[in-house]
């Protein structure tokens, strides 16, 4: 059973930074796919960042583009997600998830629902 923990959210102002991780125990390895998901109140669920934890490839929603970064510490078993430049639009509940079906993923996302999910972390953006 893949257990997932995420830490580092919180709050800051526009323009500032945070780093968000999930520690992964529970699987051998990192899971096949990794991603960070968020959620607003009122907005559907997002997929914003993502890892193919073997080859290392990501993807980003475009509006995260060239501000936030996701990588993998191996080692560690840890996914993170550093967010630079943010906006109060990057205000939500932040979701570290794990999918371990290669066959759940779909061109760069880990899937609609991927089978395992951290319990989340609070971002609050201030203008």
């Amino acid at each position: 059973q893949v257990q997932l923990v995420e830490s580092g959210g919180g709050s800051v102002q526009a323009g500032g930074s945070l780093r968000l991780s999930c520690a992964v125990s529970g699987y051998t390895y990192l899971p096949y796919c990794m991603a960070w998901f968020r959620q607003a109140p009122g907005k559907e669920r997002e997929e914003v960042a993502t890892i193919f934890t073997g080859r290392g490839s990501t993807y980003y929603t475009d509006s995260v583009k060239a501000r936030f970064t996701i990588s993998q510490d191996k080692a560690k078993k840890t996914l993170n997600l550093q967010m630079n430049s943010l906006k109060p639009e990057d205000s939500a509940m932040y979701y570290c998830a794990a999918e371990t079906r290669p066959s759940m993923a779909r061109g760069g996302t880990c899937g609609e629902n991927p089978n395992y999910w951290g319990q989340g972390t609070q971002v609050t953006v201030s203008s």
